[in-house]
């Protein structure tokens, strides 16, 4: 795997910083690009994606929040909305995607790999403890 990308989903959590900068790291340390998604699923959709680097994990470890940001969007539900955020990652070679989020994150995630192929890893981050095991 050559790129990925990293999206924060639902309600704000903490970790959610501590999480992408892990990812990020890790990550371009192996030599794999990676691209953020802003504000989520609604960002993926609205093509909101953008390549980062090690500046862009720099001193957010101890930050609330997302840097990401986050959003509900309730048009992923929707197929052909997830066909078009699928093809918002794949014009841009991303071959997986990291989602960090609660139970619906994961659903939508589920989603977008069965219909579209995309590989996903899904990383907690919940304020409403509805994954089990965190």
């Amino acid at each position: 795997m050559k790129r990925i990308a990293i999206l924060t989903s639902g309600g704000d959590a903490p970790g959610m910083n501590a999480a992408v900068r892990a990812v990020t790291k890790v990550a371009l340390s192996k030599g794999i690009e990676v691209f953020g998604v802003k504000r989520g699923y609604l960002g993926m959709l609205h093509d909101e994606i953008f390549q980062m680097n090690g500046s862009h994990v720099s001193g957010i470890i101890d930050r609330g929040g997302t840097v990401l940001l986050t959003a509900r969007c309730l048009e992923f539900k929707d197929p052909k909305f997830r066909a078009i955020a699928a093809e918002n990652l794949k014009k841009r070679g991303i071959e997986g995607l990291v989602v960090v989020g609660g139970d619906g994150s994961y659903r939508g995630a589920d989603l977008l790999s069965k219909e579209h192929g995309i590989k996903v890893v899904g990383l907690p981050g919940t304020i409403d403890n509805d994954i089990i095991g965190t």
